[in-house]
């Protein structure tokens, strides 16, 4: 699955836009280094993200097309 569109599904980032235009500013970090909006995410990857002073870094525990809101926290786990 796509990075933007992982963290529009995970409610990382509320619109894939914000998500798109955080990938393009350096913003998005996988593995450890800066990614593109169209890097493929897989279980098992950590996932950084960086607004202002807010490091927000995560855990890829599984990527779905669709979740319900009470089955997000499935999806990743806060590092």
């Amino acid at each position: 699955m796509r990075l933007d569109k992982y963290l529009k599904i995970s409610r990382l980032i509320k619109r894939r836009t914000i998500a798109n235009e955080a990938c393009d500013a350096g913003k998005v970090l996988l593995n450890g280094k800066a990614a593109k909006a169209g890097a493929q995410v897989k279980a098992g990857d950590i996932i950084e993200i960086r607004f202002g002073d807010n490091v927000t870094k995560v855990e890829v525990l599984e990527v779905k097309e669709h979740v319900k809101k009470e089955e997000i926290n499935n999806m990743y786990r806060y590092l």
